[in-house]
């Protein structure tokens, strides 16, 4: 697969910083940061690029050349066949792509030229190919949703909105945000060329919205933009202190898995109105807490509400995007919600009799546990289940991770869990943060 880095951007936010020089030849721990995205390219296979620029090109064109000579950081080979375009007017982020478009006879993979990443492109690039459509989105959760454009998309990760700043969203969302990656199909490329700035996103990609042609990537890897001297001095840090390549899925993660009812939200008894959804005391700073230290955030719930007709599952998805709502609010994300909707006992008024099965996902079988496992090569040895009950107990154990009871009240029963604690911000204020957290760190 060919890669097309854009970095002919002038990149006015960051100007106090860069002076001289075009924002992708910004250091990031002494290497420009388009030489740390050419250096992953090649580590993955991907070892044909364009590159298209503009202000500044020279300074681009003269340190890398053709990428068949040695970085003059490290001395060691770029080891990457480069060919330019160069902008001679401003052309937008997508308008260089109509007249290099001759270059690309298959999906390519569209970079910006300015962002720091540290992904599995194999499996990005994989997920492109099983689903097929125009073009794939690398997607991923923020810390401030409220403020961000919103992918919105169906169980098949088909985007059926995509939703700008400006666009008024409805009252709960999915935290779900457009990274800056993505693979590409060269027919989007077809028809006349258009004259002057073209905006990717709003002339070329959001358009496919709906069609069934714009596909989500969901992935909780390192992809952060440079645009802003706080943004860029955030990213200096992640890359020094290993927590960018730590997130890359090549490499084995570590996860909390969360029970829903009783660990994040007041338990209700079984939750049907959205409306009695609440957070619990201390849960975004804890899940805050999560994401800081680089642990996986993955839900894992039990909703027999589903097989027994009490709630479908388009109010069971508003309920959890409520649940993402107050906790991005808060800076808190998710890096999945598994659901299991199956229940064994029949005989429910409204049931769904294809859901009434004994199943491998209802806790306390582990099979939501090793389903995250798969998806995000996670080490369950050295994963956490926090539960509020025997059952998450149990379906920890019996995934292989280390496991902890909450319980807010009285005496916690023994249940064979490693740990107890009274609430999820206590658990990972003892364990997460504590002399055990920086062992496991």
């Amino acid at each position: 697969m060919k890669a097309v880095i854009m970095a002919g951007g002038r990149g006015t936010r960051i100007a106090a910083l860069a002076g001289d020089l075009p924002k992708p030849m910004l250091p990031i721990d002494g290497r420009p940061v388009l030489e740390r995205e050419l250096g992953s390219l090649r580590e993955q296979g991907v070892t044909d690029v364009l590159i298209t620029v503009g202000h500044l090109a020279p300074a681009i064109m003269e340190y890398f050349g053709d990428g068949s000579g040695c970085s003059p950081q490290t001395g060691r080979p770029f080891g990457v066949h480069i060919e330019y375009f160069v902008e001679k007017e401003p052309l937008g982020n997508a308008g260089a792509l109509f007249r290099i478009r001759d270059r690309l006879d298959e999906d390519f993979l569209l970079l910006n030229g300015d962002v720091m990443f540290d992904v599995d492109l194999q499996r990005f690039a994989a997920f492109h190919k099983v689903h097929g459509g125009l073009a794939t989105l690398f997607t991923h959760p923020n810390g401030h949703p409220y403020d961000s454009g919103l992918i919105v998309a169906d169980s098949e990760q088909r985007v059926t909105q995509w939703l700008t700043k400006e666009d008024a969203r409805p009252q709960y969302y999915r935290n779900r945000v457009n990274a800056g990656l993505h693979i590409l199909s060269p027919k989007l490329l077809e028809g006349d060329i258009p004259a002057g700035k073209v905006d990717l996103d709003r002339q070329i990609l959001k358009p496919l919205a709906g069609t069934g042609q714009l596909l989500c990537y969901d992935s909780p890897e390192y992809v952060k933009d440079m645009g802003t001297p706080e943004r860029y001095a955030a990213v200096c840090e992640d890359v020094r202190s290993g927590h960018a390549a730590a997130r890359n899925l090549r490499r084995k993660q570590k996860a909390v898995f969360l029970d829903r009812d009783g660990t994040i939200n007041r338990y209700v008894g079984f939750l049907r109105n959205i409306d009695e959804f609440e957070l619990l005391p201390g849960v975004a700073q804890a899940v805050r807490k999560i994401n800081e230290l680089g642990w996986l955030a993955v839900v894992v719930t039990n909703q027999p509400v589903i097989a027994r007709g009490e709630v479908t599952e388009e109010q069971l998805e508003a309920i959890h995007c409520k649940m993402e709502t107050l906790l991005g609010r808060e800076g808190a994300w998710l890096d999945a919600i598994y659901y299991c909707p199956h229940h064994p006992d029949k005989g429910f008024p409204g049931e769904r009799p294809e859901l009434k099965i004994h199943c491998s996902c209802r806790k306390p079988a582990p099979g939501m546990l090793l389903d995250a496992a798969q998806r995000f090569n996670i080490d369950l040895s050295c994963s956490w289940m926090v539960g509020d009950g025997k059952n998450d107990v149990l379906a920890g154990k019996n995934a292989g991770c280390r496991t902890a009871l909450l319980c807010a009240d009285g005496t916690p029963p023994e249940l064979g869990q490693e740990r107890t604690a009274p609430s999820l911000y206590d658990f990972v204020e003892q364990v997460l943060c504590g002399k055990e957290g920086e062992e496991k760190r």
